[in-house]
């Protein structure tokens, strides 16, 4: 089933499809921040996907083509895969067919997207609330170069060609200890007006307070420059460090998570 990418000129046809979807990676693909796309028609669209880091956004009728197709640029089998709420289980149903062993039915979590709700002195308290030993910071060239060297920490700069598209569109924070990256929080993507939020600490230093301290900072840095801090919960311990930084949970919804994307098994 043939598929075509669109180009900026072009991915304005699937917006239609997308349509009251609450994701910033699917703002960011539409606005043309971040992202590539993919249709059945390039004029006239009834199925798209949209791929943005390791996530797959489907919409409009299930097309097994968007499904089995990888892109030739993109090197990593796993992917997580999201249909819309209209006709999400067919879109389900067709990926565990195609994929069968090779991919897993779980659920990740939906955070309201509420502006003018953080309280900035409780969100000040948290941020400063550092054990000692512990040092703060915007994440800078130096901690930009740790994140690539750092496994757990690469996705706080990966969807970013380098350090100066970073710089320009990027922003996080970083806690180090005695020189090392422990912990933080970074834009995954952006779109206009915001980012998506990435959170991360290393194994052996959880459970101290540090993603909240740099969640927290990374919010005030947000407001204080007229963004919106996107955020969608992984599992229960990011909905509630979403909620102990402000935010409200919405709801739990469907993902796929697929190991062999692009070797379908049917």
């Amino acid at each position: 089933m043939c598929i075509h990418k669109l180009g900026p000129s072009s991915v304005h046809a699937i917006a239609p499809l997308f349509a009251g979807w609450e994701e910033s990676l699917i703002w960011s693909c539409l606005q043309g921040c971040m992202g590539e796309a993919w249709a059945d028609d390039i004029s006239r669209p009834k199925s798209a996907r949209i791929i943005l880091g390791d996530f797959c956004y489907f919409a409009g009728e299930v097309h097994s083509g968007l499904i089995r197709e990888k892109p030739a640029e993109r090197e990593s089998d796993f992917i997580i895969m999201v249909p819309s709420r209209q006709g999400c289980e067919e879109w389900m149903g067709e990926i565990g067919r195609i994929y069968g062993e090779g991919c897993k039915r779980t659920e990740r979590y939906a955070i309201k997207k509420e502006p003018g709700i953080f309280d900035r002195e409780r969100l000040k308290g948290i941020a400063e609330s550092l054990p000692e030993g512990y040092e703060a910071r915007l994440i800078d060239e130096e901690i930009f170069q740790k994140t690539r060297e750092e496994p757990w920490a690469a996705d706080f700069t990966a969807q970013f060609a380098g350090y100066g598209d970073y710089r320009r569109r990027g922003l996080g924070v970083a806690i180090q200890k005695d020189g090392r990256l422990v912990s933080g929080a970074s834009s995954y993507s952006v779109y206009q007006g915001g980012i998506e939020i990435e959170i991360a600490t290393r194994e052996d230093c959880r459970r101290r307070g540090l993603a909240s301290a740099c969640g927290a900072r990374l919010i005030l840095e947000c407001l204080d420059r007229g963004l919106y801090p996107s955020w969608d919960a992984q599992n229960l311990w990011s909905v509630a460090l979403a909620e102990k930084l402000g935010y409200h949970f919405e709801r739990a919804y469907p993902v796929c998570e697929v190991y062999d994307f692009g070797h379908p098994k049917s």
